[in-house]
């Protein structure tokens, strides 16, 4: 199958949309690469030239086991998802890896550098490891995850495991682009965490309490058995998934094979009941909308005019001239998506027509209510 022609301005770094596709397809981790680079560049015409290739790539896509692995800073994420990780191309797996690590303000790359903290696995041919800054998105995901996740699926990868930064809001993202949601916790962690902990249960499929090992192996048992009463309360009573507690310890690599058992348990129980096709359906129309919200946020800050616009009525609702929900309806009046925008909050007449039809419309409902 051939990728659908198309032109585009002749650019150096750039291949062809055939080589590409055909390069994905063939599994070229340098292909690979060099495309995952593309979707990540803010340029209209990389972009354009992505997204070709992605749709044509889409019919190759959705046949991996999507996992998303989050926990609190510390938990020993990136150790556990290199023990994994081996132990599943030990297995015939091909695995790729998507850690997403905050921005750093100076440079604008990740400062975490997972990569660095796998290096067995990124020289496992098996598998493919690829960092990526979350860059401003809320909670620390990066934007162009789910596209990287359905790439790495076109280049027949049948697993991809995709760490989170640990932040709080990134958890839920995360966990709307997954089949399998897992959360490593630690033993000892204090009441400081509970709240974080609390929300992370909820979206758990599974929770692994990590470093179960040496004399810490006593305490993470401890606290599996307590979390095992506390997922009984928190997972509904007709859910046919309650979320088992297990320990595992990924410096000593033992309790790995039991993880893995239950997503694979998770997997068998849930994908006869049709659960995964709906779910994946789903997602895909949230990150629609997720990129239609994007995209007007970029709107309103990076158009100059509706930038002026915003700057003076931030600066009106600041003085307290303006209601704030005034200051939103003019705002969204800039961009065309205004219902009814209040006279008094008009800027140099814009949207003027507008607000004279509604107030026409007004009047004349007086006159026939009168």
């Amino acid at each position: 199958m051939n990728a659908p022609a198309a032109h585009f301005p002749p650019v150096a770094r750039r291949l062809a949309p055939e080589q590409y596709f055909d390069g994905i397809l063939r599994s070229d981790r340098r292909v690979l690469s060099r495309f995952i680079t593309l979707l990540e560049s803010s340029l209209v015409d990389d972009r354009r030239l992505a997204q070709h290739v992605l749709t044509s790539l889409l019919p190759h896509t959705g046949r991996s086991i999507r996992v998303g692995i989050t926990g609190v800073p510390g938990a020993g994420k990136s150790t556990l998802i290199e023990s994994l990780g081996r132990m599943l191309t030990g297995k015939g797996h091909r695995v790729a890896v998507l850690t997403i690590d905050p921005t750093s303000r100076i440079s604008g790359g990740s400062i975490l550098g997972d990569k660095t903290r796998m290096i067995d696995l990124s020289r496992d041919p098996n598998a493919f490891i690829r960092p990526s800054p979350s860059g401003q998105t809320l909670g620390g995901v990066a934007r162009n995850t789910r596209e990287v996740m359905l790439t790495c699926e076109a280049a027949n990868f049948d697993i991809v495991l995709i760490e989170t930064v640990g932040v709080g809001q990134s958890e839920t993202m995360v966990a709307d682009m997954v089949d399998f949601f897992l959360v490593v916790l630690i033993a000892g962690a204090g009441d400081e965490l509970q709240g974080i902990k609390r929300g992370l249960m909820e979206m758990a499929d599974l929770v692994a309490i990590n470093k179960a090992d040496g004399d810490n192996k006593v305490h993470a048992e401890r606290a599996c058995a307590l979390y095992q009463n506390a997922m009984r309360l928190i997972c509904p009573v007709d859910s046919p998934w309650t979320p088992p507690v297990l320990t595992c310890s990924a410096i000593e690599k033992t309790g790995i094979d039991k993880l893995w058992s239950q997503v694979l348990k998770h997997r068998a129980r849930l994908e006869p009941t049709g659960w995964f096709q709906q779910q994946r359906r789903a997602q895909m129309v949230r990150w629609m909308w997720d990129l239609v919200n994007e995209r007007i946020d970029g709107l309103l800050h990076r158009t100059p005019e509706i930038r002026v616009i915003s700057t003076r009525v931030e600066s009106e609702v600041r003085s307290g001239s303006m209601t704030a929900a005034d200051g939103a309806e003019t705002v969204l009046c800039a961009i065309g998506l205004g219902e009814l925008v209040p006279q008094r909050t008009a800027l140099n007449g814009f949207c003027e027509g507008p607000r004279m039809e509604n107030s026409s419309r007004a009047d004349e409902t007086a006159r026939n209510s009168s």
